[in-house]
Formats: structure tokens, sequence, C-alpha cells
């Protein structure tokens, strides 16, 4: 099995901060999650899954970190690498916003970032799944030169898997 390089867990664009998560975001976490409209998850068990995160994270090398805006100093949202449907040695990238940060290019540029951050690790080439109902999740990744590779049924409905090579 190939060795990776650890990612960065801190990444900086030009609007944008990524880093590690802490317990203090576990409120702004479940109003994000809240957005889904499946109702709120408790504190508590959002607490837990940040400190799930963090584990995974050393155990893996890869992260899922905290997006904020860096001139309001604002989380909102996630953006990163976690294994998913996949694997450890083609991870998906995976991001979620607030329904009020749509729309200004934040995921395009997160992405990048995490893109970016992928290819430092010696990876060959990440994944992403996306429900196909999901246009502008579809088009950040288009935009980032990911291709569609098949969709798949799930309880969900339908999921498109598409993938990109890393230089």
């Amino acid at each position: 099995m190939a060795t990776y390089e650890t990612m960065s867990f801190h990444l900086e664009t030009e609007r944008l901060v990524l880093r590690p998560w802490a317990v203090s975001d576990a409120a702004e976490f479940c109003a994000l999650l809240s957005e889904r409209g499946k109702g709120t998850p408790p504190v508590e068990r959002i607490r837990t899954a940040i400190a799930e995160l963090l584990t995974a994270t050393q155990d893996t090398g890869i992260a899922l970190l905290p997006i904020q805006r860096r001139d309001e100093g604002d989380f909102i949202g996630y953006c990163g690498l976690i294994i998913g449907r996949t694997t450890l040695e083609e991870p998906e990238i995976a991001y979620e916003l607030f329904q009020h940060a749509h729309g200004r290019g934040y995921a395009t540029e997160a992405a990048g970032a995490v893109l970016d951050a992928a290819v430092a690790t010696g990876r060959k080439r990440l994944w992403s799944t996306v429900g196909t109902w999901n246009t502008p999740s579809l088009r950040v990744l288009e935009k980032l030169g990911f291709e569609r590779d098949r969709v798949s049924t799930e309880d969900s409905g339908e999921v498109a898997w598409l993938t990109r090579p890393l230089p």
C-alpha cells in the first residue's frame, strides 16, 4: 500500500480560512446540518461527531475542515477529504455551506484549496459523490475538473460519481 503525506489541516485562500474543528464549532455545525430539512441534531451528538472527525484525521491524515470567511471570521460550512463511499487511497472531496453563503464562489474556492492539499499528499485521484439533483454542487466539481464516472441509485435517490486525476 502506498504511503501518503499528511494533508495540511490549515488552508488559506484569498477570502477563506480552513482550519481544524473545535468543540466551539458544535452549535454552528448543528445549524448547518439543520438546513438539510431533517431537524436539528442534538448539540451533544455534534460535539461527539467533532471528536470523531478529529480522531479520524489523526488516523487517516486527511480531514474535513470548517470554513471561515477571512474578513468576517464566521463559520460558513466545511470542505475537505473523507473516505465516504471510497478509499483512503482515493478519497472523496466533500463540502457543504450555509444557504446564505451559496452562489458566491466559496465552495469552489475552498474545494480548490483542498484539491491542492490533496495533490501535496501524493494521491493520484479524487472522487466526489453528489445527488444528481444538486446542480450547484455538480457545477463546482465541473469547474474543478471533475468528470462524471457513473450514476448509482441509493435510498436517497440517484447519486453521481465524479472523479478527477491528480497531477
